[in-house]
């Protein structure tokens, strides 16, 4: 389905989500913030989905944030409007419940690295560069570039990408760890591809389990992960459906510490 300037097309247990301003190589503004909200909540809602890849249309990944998006906003409207609701949004792709494969079909700069670093996978093409150029600009990383990706890739790597302004090539990238692939001009989105059906192949029950418990590991989720963890064993005990069953015939439950 179409969503805004974020398209959602789901194949068997595959959902692909396409970020579509090539124009613009794909930079991101609000409208496109709100499409890819839109697209998680989609991808999120469909029980048959497996496994997502994030990818843009043209010759970009994404550009990052739009400069004449947000270059004229106020400083409370920055702060509030773009990067505290940016945030939010990448957080929303960061926590999917299946796992995310980031095709990067072209450059991963600044808010576009950010967003590649939602995904738990990337699989890049061999001409793209990759940094966080922000300080060049005078302005900071503003959508988890000092936080999600220094806890992912290491803080010297964020140290030299944002303090020194290095970008670096996609082998570079492998051999630091930015990147789990490298492949040729134009096949990001095949091996992105081939990579999902190798994940959509496994338990899918097994598959959202985990990435939670790596997200506990990695200081990621603030306690979400523990909470519905919990949360799914509870569910499944008999003293739950005792629980509910009391409750709705009006009595008081007699629990046995069924599992």
């Amino acid at each position: 389905m179409a969503s805004g300037t974020v398209r959602v097309e789901v194949e068997g247990h595959i959902a692909t989500m396409t970020v579509s301003r090539p124009e613009k190589l794909n930079a991101l503004d609000l409208d496109m913030l709100k499409a890819l909200s839109d697209a998680a909540d989609e991808v999120e809602a469909n029980a048959q989905v497996r496994v997502a890849i994030l990818t843009g249309e043209g010759k970009g990944f994404s550009a990052g944030g739009d400069i004449k998006a947000w270059g004229g906003m106020r400083p409370e409207e920055f702060g509030h409007a773009w990067v505290r609701h940016g945030h939010r949004i990448f957080e929303r792709l960061a926590t999917l419940r299946v796992p995310l494969i980031a095709a990067l079909n072209g450059h991963a700069l600044g808010g576009g690295l950010e967003l590649a670093g939602v995904a738990d996978i990337r699989i890049a093409e061999e001409h793209i560069k990759i940094g966080l150029p922000e300080t060049g600009l005078g302005m900071v990383p503003g959508w988890s570039g000092t936080q999600r990706l220094v806890k992912r890739f290491g803080a010297q790597i964020v140290r030299r990408m944002a303090l020194g302004g290095e970008v670096f090539t996609a082998e570079e990238a492998r051999g630091l760890g930015l990147v789990d692939a490298v492949v040729a001009t134009g096949e990001a989105v095949v091996a992105a591809n081939e990579y999902a059906a190798r994940i959509a192949a496994r338990g899918p029950a097994a598959l959202e389990i985990v990435k939670l418990m790596i997200a506990s590991a990695n200081d990621e989720d603030n306690g979400t992960a523990v909470e519905a963890l919990g949360s799914i064993l509870a569910a499944k005990t008999g003293d739950l459906k005792e629980g509910v069953a009391s409750f709705t015939e009006k009595r008081s439950a007699k629990f046995k510490g069924e599992w």
